[in-house]
């Protein structure tokens, strides 16, 4: 099928108008707000609790009751980590939870076609590797972003040191 130039330039803009109209529904789905603090909600937790076993992988509890207990524990966490973080990058990451909750986004650009709840442990593994090594640079600092929230919430707790063979602090510094 041969292409012209006034095809190519009707589907350019054609792209461009979609990814306008996109836009537009985020901003009034998630109307811009003032700095103020990001408590994560229910499609946040799902997103992560989605995320929380290709980030964390074989340090996760083999056991179903105990890898349940502790995606729900690593969530709480990481909501603890948002909370410590400035009301800029909590805004950030206001931004990236509520763009990956919208179905033809996270369709788009996570590959993911239902909800994150039922989102395939390989569908989602797909997702992080393709944001990680992206060639651009905005999905790239996404998913840095994704993965220091979660392992720095894990691995802040006491619990979980010895998984990396970390004694904890030293007893004459602490």
């Amino acid at each position: 099928m041969p292409s012209s130039r006034r095809s190519f330039l009707k589907l350019g803009v054609a792209g461009a108008i979609v990814l306008a109209a996109g836009g537009a529904v985020y901003r009034l789905a998630y109307a811009p707000t003032p700095a103020q603090r990001f408590v994560p909600d229910a499609a946040a937790a799902t997103l992560l609790a989605a995320l929380i076993p290709s980030m964390l992988g074989p340090v996760l509890p083999t056991d179903p009751a105990a890898r349940a207990s502790a995606i729900e524990q690593a969530v709480g966490q990481v909501g603890t980590a948002i909370a410590g973080l400035p009301l800029a990058s909590q805004k950030q990451v206001r931004d990236l939870f509520g763009m990956l909750s919208l179905a033809p986004v996270r369709r788009l650009l996570a590959g993911v076609a239902g909800g994150w709840e039922r989102a395939a442990p390989a569908d989602v593994d797909a997702f992080l590797q393709r944001w990680r090594r992206h060639r651009l640079r905005t999905p790239q600092t996404a998913y840095h972003a994704l993965h220091d929230l979660i392992i720095g919430a894990w691995y802040a707790q006491p619990a979980n040191w010895a998984a990396i063979g970390y004694p904890g602090p030293i007893k004459e510094l602490a």
